[in-house]
């Protein structure tokens, strides 16, 4: 692939022998038209070998079975929201073949890097339209890319694979410029695209959070989320005080994998609750943050953060597993450095606290060099402490708010509060988990 430099705007050349890419920055992309060049042919194996040695089974196995996560700081804020957009949009009647494309896309570019996947078309004849360091994405599509979004339920599509869409295969590259008529979410289709080829978006993370959101949206998944809100409707009345459903929320946890993830996930869906209630006045509570991102960079504090005039005044975060925190306060504190109307900042743990003379010195030392209430708390005390918050206001009984935070938390994992709490992992797991043990 060659890169030159033009002065002039953003256009596609096609020629006689190749194609060009012009870009606003004056960089060109040349596509080279002819059979396939050693390399590509190199490239194309090991891409047919991954697909062949079952690299989407694996990935869309293990991501539903909660056997793996997403670095979700790997992948950018543009491609984060094109994949977003590119699943909501899907219906019954437009987007799916954008959908098989991307995820087929990604996966190129996960397992071959090299391989540009803007060239969709190669050929060893001399007697067909081929780019020389193309691939055959009808040839992928078919063999190993539909047969397995058609496997998992992940995609409803024809047999035959989405690449026989003629306008998926127009004779010039898919860039910005790809004029062909597509519907659904052409735009953030492209600008994964883009992403991808200028290097900005991590190809493997980028797939497994497609993937993932289309396991949360797949049609099973669906069922038994609305199975389990039925199940918690029903049982609801045996569920009378917090520690009622204290013991579901650890259980639930401790029989999970990724059970800290379960712990911010409970923690926000109590104080869900409890906002929703009244019960804090004007203070809202900030949407639960995907999982691993980058704290620093989005500003945030801790995994609950309580809001009022857009400034954060209380922060909790969640300690799965953790007895001594003293690592802990001081990233903290250097967080709420740029805060400054937080009164509270908090951690909360499920083990029995390693409490040193050191560490409530630091505490202290912390509290008076900042002017914020440092506290270290058990998930007991921590719950105990929002109850007696909730009822002092009397918006709210314990009883009512017990039901509440349950109801929450079952809603959350079944992906019916997302503009509060967007999940964006695998919930199938989670969701069977609290399911049985609801039924126990």
């Amino acid at each position: 692939m060659k890169y030159k430099k033009t002065e002039t705007e953003r256009h596609l050349r096609v020629f006689e022998d190749r194609s060009e890419y012009h870009k606003c920055d004056g960089a060109v992309e040349v596509f080279p038209e002819g059979v396939m060049s050693n390399e590509a042919k190199k490239r194309i194996k090991a891409i047919k070998d991954g697909f062949e040695n079952g690299f989407l089974d694996k990935l869309i196995e293990d991501l539903r079975d909660a056997k793996s996560t997403i670095e979700i700081n790997k992948i950018s804020a543009t491609t984060q929201a094109s994949i977003k957009n590119l699943v909501d949009l899907v219906t019954s009647e437009v987007g799916r073949a954008l959908i098989g494309l991307s995820v087929m896309q990604l996966s190129i570019k996960a397992i071959s890097p090299c391989q540009c996947i803007r060239l969709h078309k190669a050929s060893a004849s001399k007697g067909s339209f081929s780019w020389s360091e193309g691939v055959s994405m009808r040839t992928l599509d078919k063999n190993y890319v539909t047969p397995v979004l058609r496997k998992y339920d992940l995609v409803r599509l024809n047999a035959d694979g989405f690449m026989m869409t003629r306008s998926l295969a127009e004779n010039y590259p898919y860039s910005d410029l790809y004029k062909a008529q597509l519907r659904g979410a052409r735009e953030d289709w492209l600008s994964i695209v883009e992403e991808l080829e200028s290097n900005k978006t991590d190809a493997l993370e980028s797939l497994k959070y497609l993937v993932s959101l289309l396991l949360n949206s797949a049609h099973e998944f669906e069922v038994k989320a609305n199975e389990l809100i039925e199940e918690v409707n029903n049982k609801l009345k045996i569920y009378r005080t917090m520690n009622d459903v204290l013991r579901i929320m650890k259980f639930h946890a401790d029989k999970s994998d990724y059970a800290a993830r379960l712990l911010e996930i409970s923690m926000h869906s109590l104080v869900q609750a409890a906002t929703e209630s009244g019960a804090f006045g004007d203070i809202t509570l900030k949407p639960l943050s995907q999982m691993r991102s980058a704290n620093k960079k989005h500003g945030n504090i801790g995994d609950i953060e309580l809001m009022e005039n857009g400034d954060i005044v209380e922060s909790w975060d969640a300690k799965y597993g953790k007895s001594y925190l003293r690592e802990e306060v001081e990233e903290v504190c250097e967080k709420i450095i740029d805060h400054y109307n937080i009164q509270v900042v908090g951690f909360v743990t499920n083990v029995e606290i390693q409490r040193t003379q050191e560490l409530d010195k630091r505490l202290d030392d912390a509290m008076a060099i900042h002017g914020v209430k440092f506290l270290i708390v058990t998930f007991d005390e921590w719950s105990n402490m929002i109850l007696d918050r909730c009822v002092s206001s009397k918006m709210v009984n314990e009883e009512s708010l017990a039901r509440s935070w349950l109801k929450s938390y079952a809603y959350t994992l079944a992906q019916k509060k997302r503009k509060i709490a967007p999940i964006d992992e695998p919930c199938m797991e989670w969701v069977k988990l609290l399911l049985s043990a609801l039924r126990a």
